[in-house]
């Protein structure tokens, strides 16, 4: 019996997260009480208790909700944390984000989205795609959809849009009924290990896909998966042999314009307003889930005309003739390398000054070497502090390691108010902020610096 069919009270520790929150504001419109803890205010928390969800930032049994009857928490809280081991000491159904999207899912068509990078916008896209054009979905993304200033949403259709999370292998607790896979690149190896066991979970990912479903991969992913029992198509830009494939694109006043040919034909001027050439491909995979689901061309390339992007993902906060400021997500070195190369491609002329937080310092430890030919593509690197989210220190691990094995010239380590000195000067028109941390916060400060200059 599925926990969820009985159950009133649902209770969240770490419920600020951006899949914890999801899960909050699905629950919070299906009537349950839903309430929870998280470590500080934030924007988002903010949000929630709007919308009457009760939230506090103690670590305080006389604050829980005892009558819940499920209690979900995420792995970044700390094993001594004294309300999950409450819940835990007294028998509570205590279980993890991923379970509960595996309850929520197995009886709904499943459009999941996996991969290394690139899950959030493609999920983001998919999900408005399927709003845009009428078709309905239920949405849990990872990320703020801009269009709609939120992480979730929900329909009568009994159709799901979920990122699915390779962290802790959490992704293999779904069924979908149609999955994309956008990159497997060595991450999380403080989980897996090795890069080829990465490789692996995304095999067994793309087994967990119903018979008779489709798999959609990038172009150049490789894992082992049968074959036999699903259809498995391809994409990627710039390569003629996927499945579905860009041509003629151009960049028209900041925009993407482009041809997708897809199996049935050429899917003719479709235009993206989002900055990366990442994102055309993100956008090509969520238009051949569309594709497949026989929605009209029309409607589909207005939905990706309408698309404003997502929060932190090549957003713009600062755009003018004089000064652009772009944040971004990416904390892989593959993800900068997109983030860098997308930069390029709009801005041909212009120097590149890349504000980068390191995120984990065992990421950093296992990727250095990436990382550190990544960062030598900017003009100029300013280095932040390593963010270290759930890890104590590495010994020998810190941003000081990356800078003396970059050979760019122009490279500094910074302190955040050193930054805000800094942008307060600064003669530089593009700057790209990254990173998966608390450099957010920062964002928002040198946005205000910025554009009082």
């Amino acid at each position: 019996m599925n926990p969820l069919t009985n159950c009133k009270n649902i209770y969240f520790i770490g419920i600020g997260g951006i899949g914890m929150s999801a899960l909050a504001r699905y629950f919070n419109t299906q009537a349950l009480v839903v309430s929870g803890y998280d470590k500080t205010p934030t924007l988002l928390t903010d949000a929630l208790i709007e919308e009457g969800i009760q939230i506090h930032f103690e670590d305080d049994l006389n604050k829980i909700d005892k009558a819940a009857t499920v209690i979900v928490y995420t792995p970044a809280i700390p094993s001594e944390h004294g309300e999950l081991n409450y819940y835990r000491e007294n028998k509570y159904l205590v279980v993890k984000r991923s379970d509960v999207l595996q309850w929520i899912t197995e009886n709904a068509f499943t459009i999941a989205i996996a991969g290394t990078h690139g899950k959030t916008t493609t999920t983001s896209m998919t999900a408005h795609i399927l709003r845009h054009t009428g078709y309905g979905c239920n949405a849990f993304l990872g990320g703020i959809a801009t269009n709609y200033g939120t992480n979730f949403w929900s329909h009568e259709k009994n159709v799901v849009v979920v990122e699915a999370d390779e962290y802790d292998r959490s992704f293999l607790k779904l069924a979908p009924n149609i999955a994309v896979i956008t990159a497997v690149d060595p991450d999380h190896l403080d989980i897996y290990g090795t890069a080829e066991e990465v490789v692996k979970a995304f095999g067994e990912f793309s087994d967990k896909i119903k018979p008779g479903g489709i798999l959609i991969q990038k172009w150049g992913t490789s894992f082992n998966t049968n074959i036999s029992n699903k259809t498995v198509l391809s994409y990627g830009y710039n390569h003629n042999e996927a499945s579905y494939h860009t041509i003629n694109l151009k960049v028209v006043e900041g925009s993407y314009h482009f041809d997708l040919v897809h199996p049935a034909g050429i899917c003719k001027n479709i235009m993206l307003n989002m900055g990366g050439l990442h994102n055309v491909e993100n956008v090509s995979a969520a238009i051949a889930i569309a594709l497949s689901l026989e929605i009209d061309e029309v409607k589909i390339k207005e939905a990706v005309a309408s698309f404003e992007g997502v929060k932190r993902r090549f957003e713009y906060k600062v755009k003018t003739a004089n000064k652009v400021l772009i944040d971004d997500y990416a904390h892989h070195p593959e993800e900068l390398n997109a983030l860098i190369s997308g930069v390029r491609s709009l801005y041909p002329n212009e120097k590149i000054v890349l504000v980068f937080q390191p995120h984990l310092y065992s990421r950093t430890k296992d990727q250095c070497d990436g990382f550190v030919e990544t960062l030598d593509k900017a003009d100029e690197v300013i280095l932040l502090p390593i963010y270290p989210a759930r890890e104590l220190p590495m010994e020998g691990v810190s941003s000081e390691m990356l800078l003396v094995k970059m050979k760019l010239s122009h490279k500094k380590i910074m302190s955040k108010e050193e930054l805000f000195d800094w942008a307060a000067v600064t003669e530089d028109k593009l700057i790209v902020m990254a990173g998966a941390g608390d450099i957010d916060t920062c964002i928002l400060k040198v946005q205000e610096i910025l554009t009082k200059k």
